[in-house]
């Protein structure tokens, strides 16, 4: 290779930094905002939590004593028209049960007093008007632990639907007035992102368990949909 081309080349690669630099895209104004909307609709099912403690010196006989009173739960419980596909195991718990004695030399000794057996039940209620009796029943018959109650929706998409048009609407407006009050136009909708809120669960009180013989009073509201829109407009 003579120094000609050799001359050639050195000049080609120091010019190609000069021409990706001048290729490059300024960066776009752009205006980024969040928007909230809300809508409520009342629930069409309960979602119930249901919790049988047994214990017993073994760990077997405490299963078998569990078995047995969560047997006559699910059973008294499809007696109100709940259908097998709205029971579900959600859990089941062995534990051991200690009692700790202090010791003069400041240790602890354990011994062993008895076995826990936990086992959970979630069930789907589509007749709101029935979760007050079947709450009654289920501790009549051995529900002894607390777990949730939800009030939900089978089908809430029309409602987040409503909530998302709502966030869009106040991200757009606070977009145009924010622009307006810069000096500067809005221009077309660059990036948009959501997230959806449904509704919390609710602690049945404790207080329930111990009146299986009275009413327990359920009040099902309304379910509020929340929906939060993140939305990036340029700037003109």
């Amino acid at each position: 290779m003579n120094r000609r081309m050799i001359a050639l080349g050195l000049a080609a690669a120091i010019a190609l930094p000069v021409a990706a630099s001048a290729a490059e895209t300024p960066v776009q104004p752009r205006i980024v905002v969040t928007g909230e909307g809300e809508a409520a609709i009342a629930p069409d099912m309960a979602l119930l939590s249901l919790s049988v403690m047994r214990e017993a010196k073994t760990a077997r006989e405490a299963l078998d004593a569990n078995n047995a009173a969560m047997a006559e739960v699910i059973e008294a419980i499809k007696l109100f028209g709940i259908a097998d596909r709205d029971l579900q195991t959600a859990g089941l718990q062995i534990m051991p049960r200690y009692n700790y004695t202090n010791k003069p030399d400041g240790t602890q000794e354990a011994e062993l007093i008895a076995y826990q057996v936990t086992n959970t039940l979630s069930v789907r209620v589509r007749d709101l008007v029935k979760t007050g009796e079947i709450l009654d029943k289920a501790v009549a018959l051995g529900v002894n632990q607390g777990g949730n109650i939800v009030f939900a929706n089978d089908d809430p998409s029309a409602t987040i639907t409503e909530a998302r048009k709502d966030a869009v609407a106040e991200a757009t407006a606070k977009a145009k007035t924010l622009a307006e009050a810069a000096g500067v136009t809005l221009g077309r909708v660059l990036e948009i992102s959501d997230q959806s809120f449904g509704a919390q669960p609710m602690p049945i009180e404790a207080k329930a368990f111990d009146r299986a013989l009275a009413a327990v009073p359920i009040q099902a509201g309304e379910n509020s949909y929340r929906v939060q829109v993140n939305m990036t407009f340029e700037l003109k």
